[in-house]
């Protein structure tokens, strides 16, 4: 393996492990290594039943909404695209309503096939909208996603308040990791055979990120992997809507941050776009248990302040700079050959 090549993924990983073990012990109630090796029964059932879970949802959950996000920048070839503002989080939380209205003892399961049902939908129609469009700037493409998605979220709010649900509903509205327990949160290993599936399909991706013409030309079926893409990361978003809750931004920002130093080719960029957006999450996780201990802030609300203001950031950059990425060194990647970008 070439260690020049992957150095940035080896150091990922590496932040990773080590952030994911202090993870492990931190949180109201003090684990000891010390108590653990000794064989105590109760430090051993706060870390599997709800330790070892919680991280593991904010693995699957970094690592999804961050894949998902690339997914559909790449098939939108809008950087401003995402689960958040492609209305995929708002049609999640619609068919969960639907679920809880018609099927009020339905399972965990049961709620994440309507959250993928709708989900789907929702993000089929936003770019089967966007792609009649003729003339598509930058900015516009977004704001129609995110007008789309309130206008869904309006409608799930009025029945909602028209029903009474609203308190039953308010879980999924704001994302947090608090009621993750061992038996409620198994839904987020959906995410790993989606990543896997996404990045099999990484190059086929590319390619109808480059437009129909371009697919067609080489002999890829544009509107089977593109419909194929927006499904991969609705299913992944639903997934998650289902047991954390509508977190937003993971997918806008941390798939530019990565793009900015590694280029626009989904293969190249995807495991470091998963382990980044692990990282993410992970760190507001921990922010969100220690500011105000032994209280704990809902993980939205963070990713929800850094991520407004690194949104910001990449919003001007973007239009100062286009495609333009930042080189770590005088390497071209092949994306920035393909896509016509100038590596420095």
């Amino acid at each position: 393996m070439n260690i020049k090549k992957h150095g940035s993924t080896i150091i990922l990983a590496g932040i990773l492990v080590i952030l994911s073990i202090c993870s492990l012990f931190v949180g109201v109630l003090d684990i000891k290594v010390s108590d653990l090796i000794g064989g105590d029964v109760q430090q051993w059932e706060i870390f599997f039943i709800s330790r070892l879970p919680r991280l593991l949802a904010i693995l699957c959950t970094g690592i999804g909404m961050s894949v998902a996000g690339l997914i559909m920048q790449q098939l939108c070839m809008n950087k401003f695209v995402s689960p958040t503002t492609g209305a995929t989080i708002s049609s999640a939380q619609f068919g969960i309503l639907l679920a809880l209205l018609y099927m009020p003892h339905s399972t965990l399961w049961g709620r994440a096939i309507f959250a993928f049902v709708t989900a789907i939908l929702g993000t089929w129609i936003f770019v089967w909208f966007i792609q009649r469009v003729q003339f598509k700037d930058v900015v516009m493409v977004p704001l129609v996603g995110i007008m789309f998605g309130n206008v869904i979220g309006g409608i799930t709010n009025f029945l909602a308040y028209k029903y009474e649900m609203t308190q039953a509903l308010s879980s999924w509205l704001v994302g947090h990791f608090s009621l993750v327990l061992r038996g409620r949160y198994e839904i987020v290993y959906l995410v790993a055979p989606l990543v896997i599936l996404a990045f099999i399909f990484a190059n086929h991706f590319n390619i109808v990120g480059m437009g129909k013409d371009f697919s067609r030309n080489l002999g890829v079926p544009y509107n089977l992997v593109l419909f194929m893409g927006l499904s991969i990361a609705a299913m992944i978003t639903a997934s998650i809507v289902v047991v954390v809750g509508s977190i937003s931004y993971i997918g806008l920002i941390v798939p530019n941050l990565v793009a900015m130093f590694k280029g626009d080719k989904i293969r190249g960029t995807l495991i470091d776009t998963a382990l980044f957006g692990a990282i993410f999450v992970l760190v507001c996780d921990m922010i969100g248990r220690v500011v105000i201990a032994p209280y704990e802030l809902p993980i939205e609300l963070i990713i929800g302040i850094l991520g407004s203001i690194v949104f910001i950031g990449l919003l001007l950059y973007r239009l100062k700079n286009g495609r333009k990425a930042v080189r770590l060194g005088k390497r071209n990647t092949d994306a920035a050959k393909i896509t016509g970008g100038t590596a420095k």
